[in-house]
C-alpha cells in the first residue's frame, strides 16, 4: 500500500481562551451563548459547543504562555508527527495530543478524529474523501452520554 504523502485536516477539535476572570468570563459568554458548562477546575471552564467546546483558561497579568491553544483534528496523528520529524519541529511536552509550536509560535495540540467527540456526518466524511475513519468506543460513549 502506497504511503500518503500528506495529512488530513478533519476540523477543529477545540478552541482555548486565556480570560482574566473564569466567572466574569462565563457570564459574558453565557449572556451571548446558551451556554452549557462541560466542567470547571480551579483556574479553568469547559463550555460545550454541540460536539465540540470552548476551554477558558483565567490567567494573572503575565505573558501568555503555552495554554493559550486551538486543537487540530487529523485523520491520522502519527502520520502528521512523521511529518513534523521532516520539518524538525520540536515538540511540547505535558499535553494530552500531538503538542508543538509552529515557526510563529503559536501552540497547536493536533488529535485524531476517531479518539474524540467531534463528529462528522457520514457523509461529510465520504464527501472529504475520509469515510473509513471511525470513532473509538470512548468517543462513542461520550457522545451517547449527551444524547448526540
Amino acid at each position: 500500500m502506497e504511503e500518503k504523502s500528506k495529512c488530513r485536516a478533519v476540523g477543529i477539535n477545540h478552541v482555548a481562551l486565556e480570560v482574566g476572570d473564569i466567572e466574569k468570563a462565563l457570564e459574558f459568554y453565557g449572556s451571548l451563548i446558551d451556554l452549557k458548562l462541560r466542567g470547571r477546575k480551579e483556574n479553568m471552564a469547559f463550555i460545550d459547543l454541540g460536539d465540540q467546546f470552548l476551554a477558558l483558561f483565567q490567567h494573572a497579568d503575565r505573558e501568555p504562555d503555552t495554554a493559550r491553544h486551538f486543537g487540530l483534528v487529523v485523520d491520522d496523528r502519527e502520520r502528521f508527527r512523521k511529518l513534523l520529524d521532516k520539518h524538525e519541529v520540536e515538540l511540547l511536552n505535558g499535553g494530552p495530543g500531538l503538542d508543538f509550536l509552529d515557526p510563529w509560535g503559536n501552540h497547536v495540540q493536533v488529535v485524531e478524529y476517531g479518539g474524540i467527540q467531534f463528529m462528522k456526518k457520514e457523509s461529510i466524511l465520504r464527501g472529504m474523501g475520509l469515510g473509513d475513519l471511525e470513532k473509538t468506543e470512548e468517543a462513542l460513549e461520550e457522545l451517547r452520554q449527551k444524547g448526540l
